[in-house]
């Protein structure tokens, strides 16, 4: 024990720590890795990437972690098979990429590890009376530390949920760490598998309002799940599909009716709730027969609906708009938000120093950073679902 503690004190006495963040997202296309050059903590956090890339995922790989991903029956014995599976790909990942950027494993102190969810479930989602907010994450730390000789933390979101969170999104701590600004309102809107954003008051002044972050609905799920079905690839490339075909408006209305979209800010979900099954009982109960083009191009309307309904009130004129996430990429969704919020300008995260690709492993990067040296009596306050306290457990090799 007394070497471990040691090693701790060792990286604390360090000007700059070097971390590497991973994050492997509901898209399932593969592991980003950033590594991160982190001094301070909190507003006076000072990050540079000194390397990204993203290492794309087998078939194979995907299939596994499909067999429970947001399946609640579940086989307990896949989810333990896929625990151990996803670390020790995670590790081999790392220890490659690391070798692949001609770096020692001794200048990272730390590995940040996000893992992989295979199942979320806020207590409005599986309403159970007994029981909270639910989240778990595969591809456990003491296999990683263990596998690259890295102290590892991870498990982050269940600390969350511990003090009265819903256990996502997490972006909201690295968010304000990295990009509050004094004087400009900024949100941050990430189009993953879920859409998420962050908003960031400024600093300058007397404000009533506080940091957030919330799920608005889908982002990418919906549409890469039906790609895989119906054409058989992974996603849409260049919104090619969708751009092809026709909104269906009563399907559109039909799958912005949930309850979901009632609820107030910050809220969460995930593809346990919008997957294939959500999207077939709707097209069943509201249009007699559609065509596969017009369901993208309906779905991806559907995404930049939800995503618009979520910014207004937030995405005012003056209002700095960034984005991140693989739907940055996808130019019919971005052309469709940049109609709606035409004074916004919608910039990636890299114009603020961190790619838009690499900003969620940048943020757990950000989060095992104020685990070890962070205090969070410093953080603004976050309101009742975004509790103040630091997340992760350590895992030493």
């Amino acid at each position: 024990m007394a070497n471990n503690y040691n090693e701790l004190i060792k990286i604390g006495d360090k000007e700059y720590k070097y971390v590497l963040g991973l994050m492997s997202g509901t898209s399932l296309d593969g592991l980003d890795l950033a590594l991160c050059k982190v001094k301070g903590t909190g507003y006076e956090t000072d990050l540079e990437i000194i390397n990204f890339q993203t290492v794309e995922y087998e078939d194979k790989f995907r299939d596994e972690i499909r067999k429970v991903f947001a399946k609640p029956d579940a086989c307990i014995q896949d989810v333990c098979f896929l625990d151990q599976l996803v670390a020790t790909k995670h590790s081999q990942i790392i220890n490659d990429t690391i070798l692949e950027w001609q770096l020692s494993s001794d200048l990272i102190d730390i590995i940040a590890s996000h893992g992989q969810t295979v199942y979320h479930a806020p207590g409005h989602f599986h309403e159970n009376k007994a029981y909270g907010n639910i989240t778990l994450q595969v591809g456990d730390g003491d296999f990683i530390a263990q596998n690259t000789g890295i102290i590892t933390a991870s498990d982050f979101r269940q600390k969350h949920i511990a003090a009265g969170g819903e256990g996502a999104p997490l972006a909201l701590y690295g968010d304000v760490c990295l990009f509050s600004n004094q004087v400009t309102d900024r949100i941050l809107l990430n189009i993953g598998g879920i859409a998420n954003f962050t908003y960031l008051p400024k600093l300058e002044g007397i404000s009533s309002d506080f940091p957030f972050s919330t799920d608005t609905g889908p982002g990418n799920t919906l549409m890469d799940a039906y790609m895989r079905y119906v054409f058989g690839k992974e996603f849409d490339r260049d919104a090619k599909v969708a751009e092809s075909g026709v909104v269906n408006e009563q399907l559109l209305k039909s799958l912005m009716e949930n309850p979901f979209f009632d609820l107030h800010f910050p809220k969460t979900t995930g593809p346990e709730l919008f997957n294939l099954e959500y999207l077939f009982d709707k097209i069943q109960s509201s249009v007699n027969a559609i065509i596969p083009v017009d369901v993208m191009a309906t779905l991806n309307r559907f995404s930049v609906l939800s995503i618009t309904e979520g910014l207004e009130g937030y995405a005012n004129p003056g209002t700095e708009i960034f984005i991140s996430g693989g739907g940055a990429h996808n130019p019919l969704l971005m052309d469709q938000l940049k109609l709606r919020f035409p004074n916004s300008g919608f910039k990636n995260t890299k114009v603020l120093g961190v790619d838009g690709d690499a900003k969620e492993a940048v943020l757990f990067a950000v989060l095992a950073n104020e685990l070890l040296f962070g205090d969070p009596k410093s953080y603004p306050y976050f309101g009742e679902n975004m509790p103040k306290t630091t997340m992760g457990k350590l895992s030493f090799p």
